[in-house]
C-alpha cells in the first residue's frame, strides 16, 4: 500500500505513521526533513527548500512551492535561455500543482510539435559492412585488413529519428511518466509520445543531456525540447550522488531563486550600466589568499569591482549574511553591499557597520507575480545595487 504526504514549501510539518525501513529510506533521499513523532511509529516530515514531488520505496511526497508553478517555470527557463522565454506562454493550468501542471505542458507542448511527424536528421555512423555505402574509411581499412577487400570500413550518414531533440524529448516523457501526481489524462498522452518515439535512445539517468542547436529544421519542437530539459534538470536531482530515491520531479527553490537571479540581474546591469557581471567571482580577504571570497555576483566597470551581491533564499535575514557581506565589502573595498531576498521575508531592514562606513543593503524581490513586473523590478534592483555600491574605501582589483 502506498503511503502520501502532501507538504507545502517552509510550511508545517505533517505527523505520519512510517516503518522504520520507510524512515530510513527517507532520511537517506534527504529530500524533507523527518524527526521522530510523537508517539511511537509516526515521524514528523517538512519541507524546506525542495519542491515537487518523488516515490521514495512505497512513500510518495508531494511538495508545493510558495509562488505558483507557470511563476517557477518561467524563472526556470529564463535562467537557462533568457532570450528564448522572455515572453513564452506555456499550455499550463494556473490551478494545477506543480508535477500535473509541468506534465500537461510537457505532454502538449510535444504533442503540439511532432503534429508534423517525428524529426529525423543525419547521424555520421561508422561500421563495418560488405557493402560499400559512403565513404570507405582507408586508415582504419588499411591498419585492419592489409591486403583484404572484404569487409569494408565505411563511414556514412544515416537518416534517423534518433537525434539530440528527440532523445531530450522522449526521456523526459519517460521521467514524467514515472513521477508520481500525474493525472490520469496526462499520463495516458504520455505514454502515447513515449511510442512515438520508438527507436530512440534514452539518456542514462545522472548523465547530461545531449548538446543541441536551435535551427530552421527544428523550430517546431524547440518550445517542447526546452521544456524537457527543465524536467530533466529537475529530475537529476532524484539522480544524485547518494540519494537512495526512486523517481520523482524535484527542484531546490534556493537554486533556482540564486540561477534565475544571477542571470537576471547581468543581463539588466550590463544592458542598462555597461561594464561586466562575474558569476562567483573569486576573490582573497587576506593578503596571504587563505581566506577566500565568492561573491555570488561582482559588478565590474573601469578594471575594478564597483559592487557586489549575494542572493538568499531564506526566511529571514540572519547576522551570518551580514557578516559574509561585510567581509566581501572589507575584501574589495566596497562602502556598500547587498543582499538579495524574496518578498515574503519579514525583516530586509539594512545595516549600517559601526566604525567602517560600510552599509549593508537588504532587498525583496515578489517572486510571484507575472514576467513582466518581474523583470521591470529586477531592472529597479540592478541600479540600487550599482548606483550606490560604485564608491570604494580604496582601490580594488
Amino acid at each position: 500500500m502506498t503511503t502520501q504526504v502532501h507538504l507545502r514549501e517552509t510550511g508545517p510539518a505533517q505527523t505520519v505513521p512510517l516503518s522504520g525501513d520507510q524512515a530510513r529510506r527517507i532520511v537517506s533521499a534527504k529530500v524533507v526533513d523527518i524527526r521522530p513523532g510523537p508517539t511511537a511509529g509516526t515521524w514528523a516530515l517538512r519541507a524546506d527548500r525542495i519542491v515537487g514531488a518523488t516515490r521514495i520505496g512505497d512513500v510518495e511526497i508531494y511538495i508545493a512551492p510558495k509562488v505558483a508553478p507557470a511563476r517557477l517555470l518561467f524563472m526556470l527557463g529564463y535562467a537557462r535561455d533568457p532570450s528564448g522565454w522572455r515572453d513564452r506562454v506555456l499550455p499550463m493550468d494556473k490551478s494545477a500543482d506543480l508535477v500535473p501542471a509541468m506534465a500537461d505542458a510537457l505532454s502538449r507542448l510535444i504533442d503540439s510539435g511532432l503534429r508534423g511527424g517525428l524529426l529525423h536528421g543525419y547521424r555520421p555512423t561508422e561500421t563495418t559492412s560488405t557493402v560499400l555505402r559512403g565513404r570507405l574509411r582507408e586508415p582504419a581499412q588499411l591498419a585492419r585488413r592489409p591486403g583484404q577487400p572484404l569487409p569494408l570500413e565505411i563511414r556514412y550518414d544515416e537518416f534517423t529519428p534518433d537525434i539530440p531533440e528527440n532523445r531530450i524529448l522522449a526521456t523526459a516523457t519517460d521521467r514524467m511518466l514515472r513521477t508520481p501526481g500525474v493525472v490520469a489524462a496526462t499520463r495516458r498522452r504520455l505514454s502515447h509520445l513515449s511510442r512515438t518515439f520508438a527507436g530512440v535512445e534514452r539518456v542514462r539517468a545522472g548523465a547530461e543531456p545531449p548538446n543541441w542547436h536551435p535551427s530552421r529544421l527544428n523550430t517546431r519542437i524547440q518550445p517542447a525540447v526546452r521544456l524537457a530539459e527543465l524536467v530533466l534538470a529537475g529530475s537529476s536531482l532524484d539522480a544524485s550522488p547518494g540519494r537512495l530515491t526512486a523517481h520523482g520531479f524535484l527542484l531546490n527553490m534556493a537554486t533556482v531563486f540564486e540561477s534565475f537571479l544571477a542571470v537576471a540581474l547581468r543581463r539588466s546591469i550590463q544592458r542598462r550600466h555597461g561594464g561586466v557581471v562575474l558569476a562567483k567571482h573569486p576573490h582573497h580577504l587576506d593578503h596571504g589568499g587563505r581566506v577566500r571570497l565568492e561573491p555570488d555576483l561582482a559588478w565590474r566597470h573601469g578594471g575594478r569591482i564597483r559592487a557586489v551581491a549575494d542572493a538568499k533564499y531564506k526566511l529571514s535575514v540572519p547576522a551570518a549574511d551580514v557578516y559574509q557581506m561585510l567581509a566581501y565589502c572589507t575584501g574589495f573595498g566596497l562602502t556598500h553591499g547587498h543582499l538579495v531576498y524574496t518578498r515574503d521575508e519579514p525583516d530586509t531592514t539594512d545595516h549600517v557597520v559601526r566604525n567602517t562606513g560600510i552599509r549593508i543593503l537588504c532587498h525583496s524581490i515578489n517572486l510571484d507575480q507575472p514576467s513582466i513586473p518581474l523583470l521591470a523590478e529586477i531592472d529597479l534592483l540592478a541600479d540600487q545595487i550599482v548606483q550606490p555600491g560604485a564608491a570604494s574605501l580604496e582601490a580594488s582589483g
